[in-house]
């Protein structure tokens, strides 16, 4: 398949001037009442500490420029709004505005979380009817909504387990977690965060060797986390194979359930041996995500592990619904209040749209979407595991490095085509990877135009890498020394110098 060709977006370098830049004295957007109180009672009511010594030196500038400079401001970053975002492993899709209007509505948004339950029946409602649903698609029994994130989701997870082994007497002698190559980091993190150390098996082919799974396996076993698909977009055939073993061996099996937007509606994970898992409500199920959040990870479990869920679960009793604190033997609160209560919203409303059928849509849509670009893209990188992929795929830029271009400076390039990089060097099995995820909302003319920059740039590679090492070259700024930005961080802004 070919690839169109792709224009640049822009001339050069966007330059937005700062606020105080565009201050001309006597402009001004507000018309404030004049001070009615006395200066003396105002020394009084301020401390002495408070007041100014002089005068704020405030921005003088008419309302249609504030908005205009801040309008200007709000598509300087790229974000999904804008423009494709194929960020591997994140799933950023596009949000429908519906689920945010459903969100707004008063009796959801101003709803006091202190509010008494009779007061609260149809957000308690909500959040069981959730709860049941992401049961049903998952095939587990019982579910937390209160982990705010997929990697506090395996904290809880790795709790429940761990309260589960010392009830059975086995808590002092399984201490070990076992992660293949292909995990998401934070799963080996969150082992060392319950105090368990972790050991690492190496993939074969892109996927779990199971027969040196078998051989990591013992008595000292707690638990095996699997990410499905794994970080290269490849699901695992000996799932159920890989279950059996983890069972046999009398550990639990965990899934890392950040790749679900391919397995929804088709896939039920418990029915494939898994005990326990996660979900990313801001991934898979449609919630914002980025900016710091608000995310959710709620973590479902087997009928087992079911008592050890974190307190307070959401019942029905005769009709009405209640927190229940009565779990003896539950590991706890991991949230506040029920969790993120918007994000309960958002997703519940998405199912309700979607359906069981939209669902599995959902998931065919995006393994669609990835096959179909990564063949678009077929000899433009190396393909480490050249077979049909999941939601996501991973190449690498590996076979730039004769022309000294790494995968960094294609990342960068992207940017001057009004397109997000895709994650790069992650995952760390694979040399100078890009893992590329375009979802099921992205059309076709956007994956075309993602291929034919690609194809532009693989070109530029062999023929002008320095516009490649020298990108971006039409963002306001140019290419940041990272390094120097993550050690000298400033986050406050200053008022510019002879102003």
């Amino acid at each position: 398949m070919s690839a169109p060709e792709v224009p640049v977006s822009g001339q050069g370098p966007i330059v937005e001037p700062l606020l105080a830049e565009l201050s001309h004295p006597g402009h001004r957007g507000v018309r404030l009442p004049e001070v009615d109180v006395p200066e003396t009672k105002l020394a009084k009511a301020i401390p002495g500490w408070a007041q100014r010594r002089t005068p704020a030196r405030l921005p003088e500038v008419s309302e249609p420029e504030v908005v205009r400079h801040f309008t200007r401001l709000s598509v300087l970053n790229h974000h999904l709004d804008r423009g494709f975002y194929p960020l591997g492993s994140c799933t950023m899709k596009h949000n429908p505005r519906i689920n945010d209007e459903m969100a707004a509505l008063p009796g959801f948004a101003e709803l006091h979380p202190l509010a008494p339950e009779e007061a609260a029946q149809g957000a308690l409602a909500l959040a069981h009817t959730v709860s049941r649903l992401l049961c049903e698609i998952t095939g587990f029994a019982g579910a937390t909504m209160q982990p705010a994130a997929g990697a506090q989701g395996e904290m809880t997870g790795m709790l429940m387990v761990r309260a589960r082994l010392r009830e059975k007497g086995q808590g002092d002698r399984r201490r070990v977690v076992i992660v293949p190559d292909s995990a998401h980091g934070t799963n080996p993190a969150t082992a060392h965060g319950v105090g368990w150390s972790v050991r690492t098996v190496k993939s074969s082919r892109g996927l779990i060797d199971v027969e040196a799974l078998a051989q990591a396996l013992s008595d000292e076993t707690a638990a095996v986390m699997v990410t499905l698909p794994n970080t290269l977009g490849l699901f695992e055939p000996e799932i159920r194979t890989i279950a059996d073993k983890v069972h046999e061996a009398g550990a639990y099996l965990y899934l890392d359930g950040a790749n679900f937007n391919a397995l929804v509606g088709i896939v039920k994970p418990r029915e494939v041996g898994f005990d326990l898992g996660h979900l990313n409500l801001h991934k898979t199920f449609s919630q914002p995500h980025g900016g710091g959040g608000p995310g959710a990870g709620p973590v479902l479990v087997s009928e087992e592990l079911v008592p050890y869920l974190p307190v307070p679960v959401v019942v029905e009793r005769d009709g009405r619904f209640a927190f229940d604190f009565d779990r003896p033997k539950s590991v706890g609160r991991v949230h506040g209040f029920y969790g993120n209560f918007g994000v309960l919203v958002r997703t519940y409303t998405y199912l309700l749209s979607l359906g069981p059928e939209g669902l599995a849509e959902v998931s065919r849509e995006a393994i669609l979407n990835a096959n179909y670009l990564k063949e678009k893209m077929r000899g433009l990188f190396e393909l480490p595991f050249d077979r049909p992929c999941m939601h996501e795929f991973v190449m690498s830029g590996r076979n730039l490095r004769k022309h000294g271009v790494r995968t960094l400076d294609v990342a960068k390039r992207l940017l001057d085509f009004g397109v997000h990089a895709p994650t790069v060097y992650f995952p760390l099995i694979v040399e100078e990877a890009l893992m590329i995820e375009p979802t099921e909302t992205e059309t076709l003319a956007n994956l075309d135009h993602f291929a034919g920059a690609m194809t532009r740039i693989a070109r530029e590679a062999a023929e002008e890498p320095e516009t490649l090492k020298a990108a971006p070259h039409t963002t306001p700024v140019s290419r940041l020394d990272e390094g120097r930005a993550a050690r000298e961080l400033r986050l406050t802004w200053e008022w510019p110098e002879g102003s």
